[in-house]
């Protein structure tokens, strides 16, 4: 079966498009051709072929300002204009010769420049995490130390209700220690601690929070006397 591939319409349509003769519309078509059928891609090559040489072995030649001017004279047209300075040839050389010499002297002082150090990067912020959980193994609340800061969060869980007139007194007992108080804070807000130096030097991976219910106020012995309802190691975050 014979295709559009074997005319000769077609054949002076892909030499066109090869050579930019052809309108937007067009070309866009023979794009088109190529992308999907591959006779017209084989076709397109063959005339790239050919031609491609052709315009290698053509020197490139800047016609004379006196052939221009007899053709407008012929077709009646204005006399053109003189080219201004802004569209001499030459004065954009010397322009691109300048951005380039430009270019290479900023090119051999940032090499020759001295390295400068880079900023100190922040060290990262050296933090603790805890989970308090009860005797069920489900958590009640959570707690976040920030050791730069010097600060403690206890965020709640779970939490079960207090009895009303009583408190939920936070503890820090360090390995081998006696417990030592943090605060009292409401078992169902989120709470901030300032952490004095004291505490923080107790603080690792040997130590543990435990909260108890305690009097309204918190404990009145600096012990805790009431029953200790959750509890959690400290561990790095």
């Amino acid at each position: 079966m014979n295709t559009t591939f074997d005319t000769d319409k077609d054949n002076l349509r892909y030499a066109e498009y090869v050579l930019g003769l052809l309108d937007a519309d067009a070309r866009a078509a023979v794009a088109r051709e190529i992308a999907d059928q591959p006779e017209a891609e084989a076709a397109v090559a063959v005339w790239q072929a050919w031609l491609a040489p052709l315009a290698i072995e053509v020197s490139a030649a800047e016609p004379p300002l006196h052939a221009w001017e007899g053709i407008c004279r012929r077709l009646g047209l204005a006399e053109p204009a003189r080219p201004s300075l802004w569209d001499s040839l030459a004065l954009w050389r010397w322009i691109g010769v300048g951005a380039s010499a430009v270019a290479a002297c900023l090119l051999v002082l940032t090499l020759t420049r001295e390295p400068q150090a880079p900023p100190a990067a922040h060290a990262p912020a050296v933090l603790m995490v805890s989970t308090l959980a009860g005797e069920d193994g489900v958590a009640a609340w959570t707690a976040t130390m920030d050791i730069d800061r010097g600060e403690l969060l206890v965020v709640p869980a779970s939490p079960k209700a207090t009895a009303s007139g009583r408190a939920t007194e936070l503890w820090l007992i360090p390995a081998g220690g006696a417990p030592i108080s943090v605060g009292t804070f409401p078992a169902q807000e989120a709470k901030r601690f300032a952490l004095p130096k004291a505490l923080l030097d107790r603080l690792g991976p040997t130590a543990a929070l435990a909260v108890s219910v305690e009097p309204a106020g918190g404990s009145p012995t600096g012990q805790p006397t009431g029953p200790v309802i959750a509890k959690g190691s400290i561990r790095a975050a």
